[in-house]
């Protein structure tokens, strides 16, 4: 048990000697990535938890047979609504603040940031939820209407309205945002795509001219003709020696 002890113990030493330290600036990243990503579950799940709820009620108060049953499921729906709105606006600004912070500290330490192809995706997504959000509460007013709150109804319908106008121009500027975050994204591409080309063909340029250079700095010793040249083979390549005429005899 002894000897076992003492070459555990050996082999642990030379983990911890031939530990490699993080690169700089690995932690702070680490723990940036891991807020980036508690934050992004955190609006995903006020988007699915706003949906959800209010697709929930809203059946529920279509299947109520009586207005007094009808009436504090639309209370319901109209507070689900109220609440959802500045939940699902302040995850999302949290996520969208801490994934730009991640992007900007890569960006100053590693010169580069990840891909994101699936960004552009994302929001889509994101927009979708939105509207899909939207369309739920704007459907309040019909529940107050079928609660016998005719009155209560017209105001939210009213309401409604304005806040239509206000979410197809917040739309519309979404779309032009997009549709430039996509096409810089697509420019950064072939950007690199071109620079790679770029240096692809100037790679056996330079070769060509090392080469060149390294024959101008080392020129190959002649023989004359009368004496044999060695010649060394193998299975793979031959190499020669060059054969220059031999020097011409004075008188």
């Amino acid at each position: 048990m002894r000897g076992v002890a003492t070459y555990g113990d050996a082999i642990m030493t030379v983990m911890l000697l031939t530990e490699m330290a993080p690169p700089p600036g690995a932690q702070e990243m680490a723990g940036l990535r891991a807020r980036a990503r508690a934050a992004r579950r955190g609006a995903l799940v006020a988007l699915t938890a706003s949906i959800a709820l209010l697709t929930t009620v809203q059946l529920l108060a279509d299947r109520a047979a009586t207005r007094e049953q009808t009436l504090p499921l639309a209370v319901l729906s109209l507070a689900l609504f109220v609440a959802a709105l500045p939940a699902m606006a302040l995850t999302q600004y949290a996520w969208g603040a801490r994934a730009r912070r991640v992007r900007r500290r890569e960006r100053e330490l590693y010169a580069s940031t990840r891909s994101g192809r699936a960004r552009p995706l994302t929001r889509l997504a994101v927009a979708a939820c939105w509207a899909v959000t939207l369309l739920l509460g704007w459907t309040v007013p019909r529940l107050f209407r079928a609660a016998a709150r005719y009155s209560f109804a017209d105001a939210l319908s009213w309401a409604g309205e304005a806040m239509s106008v206000i979410s197809v121009s917040a739309g519309v500027l979404f779309l032009l945002w997009w549709a430039r975050d996509v096409v810089g994204m697509l420019a950064r591409a072939l950007r690199s795509g071109d620079h790679l080309a770029i240096r692809g063909t100037r790679a056996p340029a330079r070769a060509a001219r090392r080469a060149r250079r390294s024959g101008r700095a080392r020129p190959s010793r002649s023989r004359p003709c009368s004496e044999p040249a060695p010649i060394c083979g193998s299975r793979r390549r031959e190499s020669y020696t060059r054969c220059s005429p031999p020097p011409s005899s004075a008188g």
